[in-house]
């Protein structure tokens, strides 16, 4: 997607803080320079800088200017502090604190969904699964139907605040399943896991559900774990999601 000048704008000093090339508690260049560096007006710089303070990257005040934050203050279900995370280089630390986040709210959002999902959300998280499927067996956009099919989950728990969640975390799944498609054979694996994930759901089975979704995340931490010892590049959210080759 093409972004105008305050988008650019948005993700350049977004990265700039994200990468540490704005250190926290540091002032952030005055006005002027900002203008003169990026050729744009005070107006585009002073929008800019009130959505990064909305996005908890900065902080603004009479007498102390605008000043960065410590990432524990930035907000991490925004997706672009997600995109400019990866873009910096994505840590263990933030890819075990996304690891966490999924054994809290995907376990407990599953059960729900087998309590309550209608017709319609099987029939949307069964057409998420089988583009995953194909992909596998065809090559193709595995990672843009694995997310579907996560959300298609979160979103037939039919409570207002986990679809909320569910729009807010998508950057954030994304990057598990990134990884896993990264790992020879991963995809595949992971395709027989979501299988039992759906088919739990479908017979509207709660227990079996939650343990089919548990042994799946589990199967993302290992995926992941190979991934840091292999030492290879963590994804870029700034760049399409890799295709499958076929099979």
């Amino acid at each position: 997607m093409i972004k105008n000048v305050h988008g650019n704008t948005v993700d350049h000093l977004g990265e700039a803080v994200i990468s540490g090339r704005y250190a926290a508690g540091a002032s952030i260049p005055p006005e002027p320079a900002l203008c003169s560096e990026l050729g744009v007006s005070r107006t585009v710089v002073r929008e800019a800088v009130k959505s990064l303070i909305a996005k908890g990257l900065l902080t603004t005040g009479p007498k102390v200017g605008t000043r960065v934050l410590p990432p524990d203050q930035w907000n991490w279900f925004d997706p672009d502090v997600i995109v400019w995370q990866s873009k910096a280089g994505l840590s263990a630390e933030f890819l075990r604190d996304l690891l966490d986040l999924r054994r809290m709210v995907e376990p407990a959002a599953v059960r729900l969904a087998a309590e309550r999902a209608t017709r319609r959300d099987i029939a949307q998280i069964e057409e998420a699964f089988a583009g995953m499927k194909r992909a596998v067996e065809e090559g193709g956009d595995y990672v843009t139907h694995d997310l579907r099919f996560h959300q298609g989950l979160l979103q037939a728990c039919h409570n207002r605040m986990i679809l909320q969640m569910s729009r807010a975390i998508g950057a954030l799944l994304r990057t598990s399943f990134e990884i896993s498609v990264r790992t020879k054979g991963g995809p595949a694996r992971s395709l027989v896991l979501h299988r039992a994930v759906l088919d739990a759901v479908t017979s509207h089975n709660p227990v079996r559900a939650e343990k089919a979704i548990l042994v799946l995340i589990d199967g993302a931490h290992a995926d992941l774990d190979q991934v840091l010892a292999s030492r290879r590049r963590l994804p870029r959210l700034n760049v399409p999601a890799p295709l499958l080759k076929i099979a």
